[in-house]
């Protein structure tokens, strides 16, 4: 007996590594677009940092980025069929009650966690205080003539309304609305000249986003209302965004090529990266800490307390959306990688991801609002200049504010801070400071972006799963109660007691 058992267990044995073989085979085969992508992040650091010593001129270090600029210039190809059709069948296939609370608890997360990464920036600069002093006296070169204009709150917030309903849709996908400004000289009654400045509208070549956003929303509620009638093109979108994911799922195969060229010629565009990092480094470690604390504590602790979740398996799941994210910069054109991962690795629904993810990929700008309150209590530093209760307070608000606005486009955050700068009486001119290593920062503000994003469609989705549960709950006790009832001797159990015989 005792040798049957013995040989059994010897049976056995043979089969444990080709078991732990097949299972670690699985696991590499499950997860390796994202083992690709992370190699293509280190082979990125690797070649550029190896590369450096060549001394390569600049029209070779553009060639060098060249495959990374065919994965940015595909991404942004899919950018408008997918925010259009996603959010087209995403509103139609949701009830309008539960539209409007969907969209208010979205709005409700992005403006709450927006508000905490701005107190989070201006906290940590004004405890590190990253601009009191700079490495070798260095102050900032000339500011290039072509910076845009710094844009008066007003006309920045007016801006934000025009964009939203643009006057015409088609030039919407490639031209946004911005003010400028002109200087006009009045004579006054008493001799003296008075110089205006007056604003006028321009477009600039930048996809609309938030117009569209805005038009698919609206259209896909009206498709919905419109019951049978309206059928036919829910379909048709929705078929049309199945489409898109599938062009999508064949470019992430590429990205890790691509991600790890655009960073090798991100490091090879670079000076003299010890002297940038010198007097750069505690302005960069303020902005990369604070974006740290936010997305690996605040953001997941969020998620943490209304889930009872673990959030850093969510993480997990979107680790493919963080280097893409990470190598473009682009909160935009990381959208589509970010709707994959969500769907298919972290069980967000179609209709959950595609309605909360292109909003927060306009709206949900957390590391953007760190970033602008950092960097501007770092130039107040350098400038010696002490902000006081109330300028802070500004600072804070338009830091939120202003991120709402911000374009998901490489360092976007940049265009909206002069305007922060020129409301609490900063120079602007300092801005060129914050270009120089705004490189890194922005790919990590980049990747606290569209974290946020992920975990705020977590988050609705587990409030969707939980409204829905009771009805269920419901439905399924009513039904046993129907079946109970049909048993006789179970009856006189569920009757009142004056129903019970005697």
């Amino acid at each position: 007996m005792e040798e049957g058992i013995r040989s059994n267990s010897d049976a056995v044995r043979p089969d444990r590594p080709a078991s732990l073989a097949q299972r670690f085979r699985r696991t590499v085969l499950a997860n390796l677009l994202v083992i690709l992508t992370v190699a293509g992040v280190t082979a990125g650091v690797c070649i550029g940092v190896g590369a450096r010593h060549m001394q390569l001129t600049h029209a070779q270090v553009v060639y060098v980025g060249f495959p990374g600029e065919l994965l940015i210039r595909m991404l942004k190809l899919i950018i408008i069929p997918l925010v259009v059709c996603s959010l087209v069948s995403g509103a139609a296939s949701i009830d309008p009650k539960a539209l409007g609370k969907l969209g208010g608890w979205a709005m409700l997360y992005f403006l709450s966690t927006t508000v905490i990464a701005s107190v989070i920036g201006l906290a940590l600069a004004s405890a590190v205080r990253p601009g009191s002093v700079t490495a070798g006296g260095v102050r900032p070169p000339p500011l290039d003539e072509g910076f845009p204009q710094a844009r008066e709150a007003v006309d920045s917030f007016l801006d934000l309304l025009r964009n939203i309903f643009p006057s015409n849709l088609v030039s919407a996908a490639f031209q946004t609305y911005a003010t400028s400004y002109r200087l006009i000289a009045t004579n006054g009654t008493d001799g003296v000249t008075a110089i205006d400045k007056v604003p006028f509208g321009t477009e600039q070549d930048s996809t609309n986003i938030l117009g569209l956003l805005v038009f698919a929303m609206a259209f896909g509620v009206v498709l919905r209302n419109l019951g049978e009638k309206g059928r036919i093109l829910i379909e048709f979108f929705g078929q049309f965004n199945e489409a898109t994911m599938h062009l999508v799922s064949w470019i992430m195969w590429y990205a890790p090529v691509g991600i790890a060229f655009l960073i090798a010629g991100k490091i090879l565009e670079m000076g003299d990266v010890g002297t940038l990092f010198v007097s750069m480094g505690k302005y960069v470690g303020c902005c990369v800490l604070g974006l740290a604390i936010h997305g690996l504590v605040v953001v997941p602790g969020i998620y943490l307390v209304f889930t009872r979740k673990n959030p850093y398996a969510f993480l997990w799941g979107i680790v493919t959306a963080l280097a893409t994210a990470f190598g473009t910069a682009s909160s935009s054109a990381t959208l589509p990688t970010m709707m994959k991962c969500v769907e298919e690795q972290n069980g967000v629904s179609k209709h959950v991801s595609r309605f909360v993810l292109p909003i927060g990929a306009t709206v949900n700008m957390d590391g953007a609002a760190l970033v602008q309150c950092t960097a501007t209590m770092f130039i107040a530093q350098l400038n010696g200049v002490s902000l006081g209760s109330a300028q802070v307070l500004t600072v804070l608000v338009m830091a939120a504010a202003s991120s709402v606005g911000a374009a998901g486009i490489p360092a976007g955050h940049v265009l909206t801070l002069a305007m922060i700068l020129e409301a609490v009486g900063l120079p602007t001119k300092d801005i060129s400071l914050i270009l120089a290593v705004d490189w890194i920062v922005d790919r990590v503000n980049t990747m606290v972006n569209v974290e946020g994003d992920a975990f705020g469609a977590g988050l609705l989705q587990h409030l969707v799963d939980r409204s829905s549960a009771p009805a269920g709950q419901e439905e399924m006790e009513l039904r046993l109660r129907e079946k109970i009832q049909d048993l006789p001797h179970v009856q006189i159990q569920l009757g009142s007691e004056a129903d019970a015989p005697a």
